[in-house]
């Protein structure tokens, strides 16, 4: 006899976990915009003789607090808070830098910082990476040029982002935009899509062709609907970083990986991690450090969470980071987080060359067209609401 089958929820009845759903929307902006204050506020607090791990926790708090204020009445109930702690590399340090709370290291005038996180709502993520300048001064040199070369990677980035478009020439244009600029792209850095509880999605989009980097020979094209963190990284030196001695202090669970600890401690310290932080990355600061520390090694020993290294440059050279969140909707491409680069304070000698990158440069960011009719049908409906309108308040007059 045929065995019944198990009646459940239909694919169609659920919604849409993409860009289709207007709330999925909503959500990413929303988180966007947190995003992009918290950088705002790491940036103004951010000055000469100020201790970074400082600047990280003002990141970090005020996500929180945002994130605490906002779809607090709805059920089922909504997690939302860090999608990624902030993390606040300088000069030569690429990046993950998010210290413990005994770190002693301070900004210096004319330091060039990087401040990379990211924000949730209901698992949507929307990253963000901004690099600026310690002080008054404006950036000159290999500062300017990783700055430069990184905000115009991006802006060529958002262009070549859209329904349609592949990988691959994003890559290319990565390189040819270093090359212009004097400086390398960082290899590793990986863009990735993003979806619900993931902030890195199987389409990769490769920094730097890397025949050995199975994730440069991935080819694919854009879809709509589709969310992407475009990550760009310049940097000074050969593009090419070593782990830094620092203790790694981000780390991600792996949704993946099962394993039986055996140590008490480790049990508590993976327990508050699978209560609190789901499958978003997350700092050590966020628990107690002390028990953090010992109990995290089993959990990495085995697979269950992983590190984010502390990456650096040779000392003496200097690193750009800029990332954004865009969302490929069906009216184009919107650019949702990061902030823009203050031209006015960079000060460099090196300028576009490629002809390749001006030609991209010079396309605007993926628009669909809106029909006019539209315009006018608002127009219309507009006048005759107003028309409606004005005959109550003449009713009401006359009574």
């Amino acid at each position: 006899p045929n065995t019944p089958t198990l009646v459940t929820m239909s694919e169609t009845d659920k919604p849409a976990e993409d860009l289709s759903n207007p709330e999925v929307v909503s959500k990413y902006k929303k988180a966007a915009e947190i995003a992009n204050e918290a950088i705002k506020k790491v940036i103004a607090f951010c000055k000469e003789g100020v201790k970074v791990v400082d600047a990280c926790q003002v990141g970090d708090d005020y996500i929180n607090e945002q994130c605490g204020k906002i779809y607090n009445k709805v059920k089922p109930k909504v997690e939302k808070g860090i999608g990624f702690p902030t993390c606040v590399s300088v000069n030569h340090i690429v990046g993950h830098f998010s210290p413990l709370r005994e770190d002693e290291s301070k900004f210096k005038d004319g330091d060039l910082v990087k401040v990379d996180l990211g924000v949730h709502i209901d698992g949507y993520v929307a990253v963000a990476a901004h690099t600026f300048m310690i002080g008054e001064k404006p950036a000159t040199g290999r500062k300017a040029d990783v700055l430069m070369a990184a905000h115009v990677a991006a802006e060529c980035a958002i262009r070549l982002l859209k329904a349609g478009g592949k990988n691959g020439p994003m890559t290319d244009m990565f390189t040819k935009v270093a090359d212009d600029f004097g400086v390398n792209a960082v290899q590793g850095v990986l863009s990735h899509q993003l979806e619900r509880n993931i902030i890195d999605g199987e389409k990769v989009i490769a920094s730097k062709f890397d025949p050995e980097s199975p994730e440069s020979k991935m080819e694919f094209e854009f879809d709509q609907n589709e969310a992407y963190a475009i990550d760009i990284v310049m940097s000074s030196g050969d593009g090419k970083p070593k782990e830094f001695e620092q203790r790694m202090t981000v780390f991600k669970r792996d949704m993946e990986c099962t394993y039986q600890l055996k140590m008490k401690a480790s049990r508590a310290v993976f327990s508050d991690i699978k209560e609190r932080f789901s499958s978003f990355p997350f700092t050590m600061r966020a628990m107690d450090e002390k028990k953090g520390k010992f109990g995290i090694r089993e959990c990495l020993t085995h697979g269950l969470v992983r590190g984010y290294p502390v990456l650096q440059e040779k000392d003496g050279e200097v690193v750009a980071h800029i990332k954004f969140t865009a969302l490929l909707l069906a009216s184009g491409t919107v650019k949702i987080s990061g902030l823009d680069v203050d031209l006015s304070k960079i000060q460099c000698e090196k300028e576009v060359k490629s002809k390749d990158v001006k030609d991209i440069l010079a396309t605007s960011i993926a628009k669909r067209k809106k029909k006019k009719r539209n315009k006018k049908k608002k127009k219309k409906k507009d006048a005759e609401n107003k028309a409606e309108a004005e005959k109550k308040d003449e009713a009401k007059e006359e009574a």
